[in-house]
């Protein structure tokens, strides 16, 4: 890239205001989102977590919950993004002993003109800060790391899968 070119993105228009880009000529495809996160915390913490027995409750059980509304609230919190008809949300746990990390992995699907990242990215993101609420009385040192998308199907730009 020269000194003078600039990068181009698609939220911006040729004076540098925000837009929301226009979709109207795009196909609706099937579209698949697989984002992941991790949340590191005491062995304490985790293996209260991993037991069931943090004392506010199902903690992975809510954060999934709270995953699903937060893909579903985007456009309400991102504010250049679709509303989206999203077909599933999936928000799945893997624990890692070794580190006492637990890692988020949400998948999101939809039928649309646009991909669905920032919904799997935001369910994320929402599990993770859920886990801190409910843990923060045994662990105020928590660590939400590593928010990434791991893989995206669908749409003119085609498959996304992150090098490992």
């Amino acid at each position: 890239m020269s000194d003078t070119a600039k990068p181009s993105f698609s939220h911006f228009d040729a004076q540098g205001n925000a837009i929301m880009v226009d979709v109207g000529e795009k196909q609706v495809t099937s579209r698949i989102a697989l984002a992941s996160g991790k949340i590191t915390m005491s062995q304490e913490a985790y293996g209260l977590v991993k037991e069931g027995m943090i004392a506010k409750g199902d903690v992975l059980g809510v954060a999934r919950v709270a995953g699903i509304m937060a893909a579903k609230k985007v456009p309400d919190l991102i504010p250049l993004t679709h509303p989206l008809m999203i077909d599933n949300v999936h928000v799945d746990f893997i624990f890692h002993d070794d580190m006492s990390i637990v890692e988020i992995r949400a998948t999101v699907g939809t039928q649309s003109k646009t991909g669905v990242e920032m919904e799997a990215l935001t369910a994320v993101s929402i599990g993770a800060l859920t886990i801190y609420d409910m843990c923060k009385a045994v662990d105020k040192s928590m660590v939400i790391s590593d928010i990434c998308l791991l893989r995206k199907s669908g749409g003119k730009s085609g498959t996304f899968v992150r090098a490992s």
